[in-house]
């Protein structure tokens, strides 16, 4: 290589350099905000869930101490001293309430409470549905049974963890009006189910055979062993 090549590479990489550093000084700080962004908002994340965990172990900590009052009306009366700021955790804490309520032997109080479930669009299905069903027990008594039937039966559907509980309740209801036909229709397919607990099937033999329906021996004897 001749000095005359070597010279016109070195202005090359110079004028490279000097382009390079021009461009660090006028755009660097994108980079550098870049970087700063990134790391204050992984900062931020980290506060937060932080924030988050604090405040939900502060939830529990409240709950516990009202649940450990053995009284069901002081119970009631703590509960209703905790506050909650979530969806979830409003309705975790209402189920709560209307359980110290009805144990108080304040049944309007825990129909109120299970109704702010109820209601509660933001809240999850699920909570929704145990007030539901929850309320609709609580009302047994003063509820008429065709009220009470339309309520089960909106439960009772494919998809619902306590679909069985609520056909039990339809066969409750059936048996209340006097229709031991449809009552017995509906406990029958309990006791091969796979999804009905031990006790489920349990309380349905017993149910058949009070109403003096009959089962194929199969079932019978499933529903004896478990």
């Amino acid at each position: 290589m001749s000095n005359t090549d070597s010279f016109i590479d070195e202005v090359t990489e110079e004028v490279r350099r000097d382009r390079l550093f021009g461009y660090l000084r006028r755009y660097g700080w994108i980079a550098v905000l870049f970087i700063l962004v990134i790391v204050g908002g992984a900062a931020f994340n980290e506060y937060r869930k932080a924030q988050e965990e604090a405040k939900a172990q502060a939830l529990g900590d409240a709950m516990l101490a009202a649940l450990s009052n053995d009284d069901p009306s002081a119970r009631a009366t703590a509960l209703a001293e905790v506050s909650a700021e979530t969806p979830e955790s409003m309705a975790v804490l209402a189920l709560l309430q209307a359980g110290a309520f009805a144990d108080a032997g304040d049944t309007d109080a825990a129909i109120a409470a299970l109704g702010r479930v109820e209601t509660a669009a933001d809240a999850p299905l699920i909570y929704r549905q145990i007030a539901t069903f929850r309320s609709l027990l609580l009302q047994t008594g003063t509820l008429d049974a065709e009220a009470r039937r339309a309520g089960f039966e909106a439960l009772a559907v494919p998809g619902v963890s306590f679909r069985l509980l609520a056909e039990e309740q339809l066969a409750l209801i059936d048996i209340e009006t006097g229709n031991v036909d449809a009552a017995l229709a509906r406990l029958r397919p309990m006791l091969d189910d796979a999804e009905a607990s031990a006790g489920l099937q349990r309380r349905a033999l017993q149910a058949i055979v009070a109403l003096g329906g009959t089962l194929d021996d199969e079932s019978a004897d499933d529903a004896a062993e478990n």
